[in-house]
């Protein structure tokens, strides 16, 4: 069972960083695709990256590329989300997700990703 538990999140001011962690408590994950969402007050969830089980391909939205980066450590049942250059319209609370092996949608949709984490609230501030 794909448990998903996420940290590091927290407060930084714009142009910092910090970086996300999404460690799976069930290590059952490793062979599956993980992804990063997330959520800002009043808006809705949306996708961020995401890293194929291999970690051969990765993916992100236009609003990261260049300044996020994701990554994962098998060995550890762990992914992470690098962030740097954080803007204030970064602010969100991020979620882990994992397709649980399941292929339904591209990896940009909530739909492909069956298993959640809890969230983690990065703020940014200006």
């Amino acid at each position: 069972q794909v448990q998903l538990v996420e940290s590091g999140g927290g407060l930084v001011q714009a142009g910092g960083s910090l970086r996300l962690s999404c460690a799976d408590s069930g290590g059952t994950g490793n062979n599956y695709l993980m992804g990063w969402f997330r959520q800002a007050p009043g808006k809705e969830r949306e996708f961020v990256a995401a890293i194929t089980s291999s970690a051969v391909s990765t993916y992100y939205a236009d609003s990261v590329k260049g300044r996020f980066s994701i990554s994962r450590d098998n060995a550890k049942n762990t992914a992470y989300l690098q962030m740097n250059s954080l803007k204030p319209e970064d602010t969100a609370t991020y979620f882990c997700a994992s397709d649980g092996g399941i292929l339904s949608g591209t990896v940009y949709v909530e739909r492909r990703y069956h298993y959640w984490g809890q969230g983690t609230q990065v703020t940014v501030s200006s």
